[in-house]
């Protein structure tokens, strides 16, 4: 029947008077077209799932995974992560741009391109690369260490770097030209290497030693690099005795602002506080974008040694500093949980304990595979599914291990342990968003360990009020995943429903229903996990779990509560503070009067005076804890808030015997100390001695203005 079939579907056909034959397919000629797809040629068809769908994102993402490369490296190496990006605009004009770049004649500005050939390149100080490994990291997808193991890291599907080298590969060409120095005695390995996408494979060009690491020409690309050189403070080899440097050619756009390299330098520096990171960016920028970064201009020296560490530039390389000199805690790998896992994993898991060791008891697979399960926990389960300890995994048939799936779930075990996982921390939190955002008010909350899927994972949260943020703009939120920025799809990830979700009015702030606060506000949200839900294989939002959104929302609510109490306590303060300075502009005035009128003495009429007024308004001298309450030592320390206060304008102490200043004028007065331009009244902190510097409170300073104040 099938080869009638397949005759009447070849048969002659009639089309317009002409005939025609039209063959189909066979079984046997299909079976001859089919053949195995690598994962490589797979990913290079469909490079925007890894986050290589436009110029401008491309860039982004080669400089992310490389850095996210490094940190992991020196981390677990226990080194302190030293890290230079340079990226190199290799189609960059030394001639200046003439009268229609400029918009001169015809008045027509020429557009900037749609992209550029750069030449991205990180270097680092971690352990560096054993030569026989180096092919397979770079060049070669789905190929790491960090997949099959339960402990956090940044990286975890063994895609990343080889991706950025593919996708330079496919755009320019050009191979990646790699340094590694796995030994400080030994010279470095130079190795120049291409993807072969139909075998997944590394196709190596050069391959020598060399002693050129970190690569001198680094040091000599701008008048920047040159001085930083010569400080020593740029690719000193004395702080790069190992490491490991990668330098690639692509097509892309460098564009400074949201979802910019810079951006995610920057955001990377506040949740890596014990990471330095020098930037050398191109010459060449190919338009600002309007929405740029609150923090990103806030480049300066700090004005002195008790003001916190900031971003430096010089010459146009930028510097991130070292905020703290302690690692993160090391992580311990764990097995997974009996909660996070699936019939399936399960039986495979059975086979694989029967493969390794035929003689393993099903008592010894439930300790050894599983965490949180004891010799007694063991022994039940074994019971409850009808079998001895002494059972053979092997043994174990589906129907058994069905039941076995049901009673894992069904157990009462503990939680996971959580040594697998390194939060930033409190401190660290708050030594980060100080070294980024200019503010006033600073928040950090962090939550317990909590579980999903049978995977611990932890949530920190962290605020930024008032100082020199937009008071009149929607807050700014930014989010973190293992220490690493999420810079796109910020309406999908779990992180930004639950700032949405919480009520920011509660907390004295506008909140339009659906969207985020606004307000002088920056709102920092990181998830520690050893396996984070990403909504797909670029690692640009988390996935929407209810228990990560519940744990992101309290934590939120937490740093809230305490903004809310400061901001309650410190308007309290200022209306005391602004009612001491009306008591203390006329009392003068009335000490001289009553001295004139029955020769009272001035001075101790004045004091007098003046003590009753600071008594009558002391709330203006209070200093706020954490938690809105008054403290006696301002300098206390505090795991949960920093304040920075700001001196307001003080005005002159009036001349003796000189007439009250005019009603007019006591109003410009008065308004100078309490609101400066573009402020709105809660977005400073009361007048303080030692400005700019972290404090844990905020004092009022009384007004001068006393006749005989001194």
């Amino acid at each position: 029947m099938t080869q009638a079939l397949v005759e009447e579907e070849t048969a002659p056909q009639e089309t317009g008077g002409k005939r025609a034959t039209r063959s189909r397919a066979t079984a046997e000629t299909m079976a001859g077209k089919q053949r195995d797809i690598s994962v490589s040629e797979f990913f290079a068809k469909n490079r925007h799932l890894l986050g290589f769908d436009n110029p401008r994102k491309a860039l982004l993402t080669t400089v992310k995974e490389a850095v996210d490369n490094s940190l992991d490296a020196c981390e677990e190496a226990g080194i302190l992560p030293d890290i230079t990006v340079v990226i190199e605009d290799l189609e960059d004009a030394s001639a200046k741009p003439d009268k229609a770049d400029k918009g001169g004649e015809g008045g027509a500005k020429k557009r900037p391109p749609a992209s550029s050939r750069y030449r991205v390149t990180v270097v680092d100080n971690g352990p560096g690369i054993v030569r026989k490994q180096v092919e397979n990291v770079f060049g070669r997808l789905l190929y790491g260490s960090k997949f099959h193991r339960l402990k956090m890291s940044r990286g975890q599907q063994g895609i990343g770097i080889s991706a950025a080298g593919m996708y330079g590969l496919l755009t320019t060409g050009r191979p990646m030209v790699i340094h590694t120095k796995p030994s400080k005695k030994a010279e470095a390995h130079h190795l120049e290497l291409a993807m072969n996408t139909k075998t997944n494979r590394a196709e190596v060009t050069v391959d020598t030693e060399t002693d050129d690491f970190p690569p001198r020409r680094l040091g000599t690309l701008s008048a920047g690099t040159r001085a930083l050189a010569a400080k020593g403070e740029f690719l000193d080899p004395e702080h790069y005795p190992t490491g490991t440097s990668v330098s690639l050619e692509l097509e892309g756009r460098y564009q400074r602002g949201r979802g910019s390299v810079d951006e995610f330098l920057e955001l990377t520096a506040i949740a890596n506080p014990h990471a330095r990171i020098v930037f050398v960016p191109p010459t060449r920028d190919a338009g600002d974008d309007e929405d740029v970064l609150e923090f990103a201009s806030r480049v300066g020296k700090a004005a002195s040694p008790d003001e916190p560490v900031r971003t430096q530039e010089t010459g146009g390389v930028v510097d991130y500093p070292r905020g703290v000199t302690e690692l993160p805690p090391e992580t311990q790998e764990i097995q997974p949980h009996p909660r996070g896992v699936e019939l399936g994993m399960l039986l495979q898991m059975l086979k694989e304990a029967e493969v390794e060791r035929a003689s393993t008891t099903l008592y010894q697979f439930l300790q050894e595979k599983f965490c949180r399960v004891s010799a007694a926990a063991a022994s039940s389960l074994c019971s409850k599914v009808k079998l001895t300890s002494r059972t053979k995994v092997g043994e174990v048939d589906h129907a058994i291990a069905e039941k076995l799936f049901r009673e894992l779930q069904e157990a009462k075990l503990p939680p996971p342990p959580v040594d697998c996982l390194a939060p930033i921390g409190v401190r660290q939190l708050l030594a980060g968003m100080l070294k980024g955002v200019r503010a006033e008010f600073y928040a950090a909350s962090s939550r317990e360990a909590a579980v999903y899927r049978g995977r611990p994972f932890q949530i920190e949260a962290a605020i930024a009020f008032g100082g020199d943020l937009p008071g009149d703009e929607t807050a700014r939120v930014i989010r973190f995943a293992n220490r690493v920025p999420l810079l796109y799809q910020q309406a999908a990830c779990s992180s930004f429903k639950a700032v949405v979700d919480t009520n920011w009015r509660n907390y004295e702030l506008q909140h339009p229903r659906g969207g985020a606060p606004i307000g002088p506000l920056v709102i920092m949200i990181h998830m520690a996990s050893v396996w984070v839900p990403f909504t797909s294989e670029s690692k640009e939002a988390i996935a929407d779990y209810d228990e990560i959104r519940k744990e992101m929302r309290l934590a939120l609510m937490e740093c809230g509560r305490k903004l809310g109490s400061y901001l309650n306590k410190r308007a309290k303060m200022r209306r005391e503070s602004e009612r001491r300075d009306v008591f203390e502009r006329y009392i003068g005035e009335i000490a001289k009067a009553v001295h004139e009128v029955n020769g009272t003495d001035p001075k101790r009429l004045y004091e007098a005076l003046l003590a009753q007024s600071k008594k009558k308004t002391a709330v203006a001298d209070l200093v706020l804890d954490d938690e809105g309450r008054s403290v006696k030592n301002a300098e206390a320390d505090d795991d949960g808030v920093i304040i920075i206060a700001r001196d307001a304008p003080t005005p002159p102490p009036p001349v003796t015997g000189a007439k009250p200043p005019a009603r007019d004028e006591e109003t410009t007065r008065k308004s100078a100390a309490v609101k400066k331009p573009g402020e709105t009244p809660t977005t400073r902190g009361i007048a303080n001695k030692g400005a700019n510097k972290p404090r844990i409170g905020v004092k009022a300073k009384p007004a001068p203005g006393g006749l005989f104040d001194e």
